[in-house]
């Protein structure tokens, strides 16, 4: 224990000099006082980041707009020392399963120091330990599940809301703009739906409306016709369903021919973007959902939208609404790896890890495109704002004040 606090002292007494402009860091015992040890770099090399989430599938449009939004990131920040930032993107397939197993890919390759992600709750869930133990810092753009900060896990950060205030939202719409007293809820049985469901069903009844059905679905399932017909026998004023775009496709394109074509249909965003459209097609038509909000304008906002555009040659927000997250999330973690690594008198960079690990969760005032950033104790560094969208002429449209189906 001794030994542990001379080092500990010395490492704080070589950032401070460095700070003073006095003396560079002897590695050796600063990496030795670090209890992640250090990330090193030789001249030139690139500083990687990793990012996980969908990019196949149903849900792949999410990872697609993820990892451009941090291509464009990792431009935008520059060198550092000499050091360009670099993407390492891995497919997680939304699985807790392949979550993990990518998660361990990254643990061992010793050029990532941090990750972006992972997109969606369970596969982030799976991974957060595995991050924990390797000290590698997390920041999600989107995973929302209300519990992954609840668990004391020191890598997991994310710069988005959560479902407690998703769900909120989404019963308010229901209750209050919609006017609805009788509803009827599907969920996918999984991290996130289940628990966005609960979140929505408990609001809801304590507003004074009635939860006539409580189902849950099958993952990957093509038809839901029975389910959709058993609500429908319970007079449900509308429908709710949380969980992902291809099963929410699914009940879009079979519920009219159950006999709940009539009745509002409204989703969370896990269905938010343009693959759902494509689809369920005309079926998509005057679907709700809630999701994360658009930034407020700014010449920030507008400089990477026209990138973006340039780039892909789709405007931001139309693959998923995190396209703004994830570029943010990526330069907040640049930004705590600048702060945090150092060059040694050997001219490689050094990056300590755990050091890094409590620069992430330490953030404060920090100026994103997605607002302010400051990062509480748990890893909640969103600014929490979430917003009610309708497809409208086959495009989500944010949907402002007082509204009716």
């Amino acid at each position: 224990m001794k030994a542990r606090r001379i080092l500990t002292a010395l490492f704080v007494f070589s950032i401070l000099l460095v700070a003073c402009g006095k003396a560079t860091p002897a590695p050796t015992e600063v990496c030795a006082a670090d209890a992640g040890g250090c990330a090193v770099f030789a001249a030139g090399e690139p500083i990687k980041i990793g990012f996980a989430g969908p990019m196949s599938g149903d849900v792949s449009a999410f990872g697609i707009d993820a990892s451009q939004g941090i291509g464009i990131a990792l431009t935008d920040v520059g060198k550092f020392e000499g050091h360009a930032f670099e993407q390492v993107a891995e497919d997680d397939q939304a699985s807790p399963e392949v979550g993990a197993a990518v998660a361990q890919r990254f643990a061992s390759n010793p050029a990532v120091v941090a990750i972006v992600g992972h997109l969606f709750s369970g596969a982030t869930n799976a991974a957060m330990p595995i991050y924990a133990s390797a000290y590698l810092p997390m920041m999600s753009p989107s995973a929302t599940r209300i519990d992954l900060t609840q668990q004391g896990n020191t890598a997991f950060n994310r710069d988005v809301g959560n479902d407690k205030v998703q769900g909120e939202l989404a019963a308010n719409t229901v209750f209050k703009n919609l006017g609805v007293k009788k509803l009827a809820i599907i969920h996918d049985g999984g991290a996130y739906g289940l628990g966005l469901a609960e979140r929505t069903r408990d609001v809801f009844t304590s507003l004074g409306g009635t939860v006539v059905a409580f189902q849950g679905i099958e993952v990957g399932g093509t038809d839901y016709s029975a389910v959709l017909a058993d609500i429908a026998s319970k007079g449900p004023e509308a429908l709710f369903f949380g969980g992902y775009t291809g099963e929410g496709a699914v009940i879009a394109n079979q519920r009219a021919g159950a006999g709940l074509g009539g009745i509002p249909f409204i989703s969370d965003d896990g269905i938010y973007g343009s693959q759902f459209i494509d689809l369920a097609g005309a079926n998509s038509d005057k679907v709700y959902c809630t999701s994360a909000g658009r930034p407020a304008a700014s010449t920030a906002v507008a400089d990477f939208d026209a990138k973006y555009l340039a780039a892909y040659g789709v405007p931001t927000g139309s693959l998923s609404p995190y396209s703004w997250y994830s570029y943010t999330a990526a330069t907040v973690l640049v930004d705590a790896i600048k702060k945090t690594a150092f060059v040694g008198g050997d001219g490689k960079l050094y990056v300590p890890r755990d050091t890094l690990v409590k620069a992430v969760r330490a953030t404060k005032d920090y100026k994103g495109l997605i607002g302010t950033i400051t990062c509480d104790a748990t890893g909640e560094c969103g600014t929490g704002g979430f917003a009610v969208y309708q497809v409208q002429n086959k495009t989500w449209v944010e949907l402002a004040g007082d509204f009716k189906p």
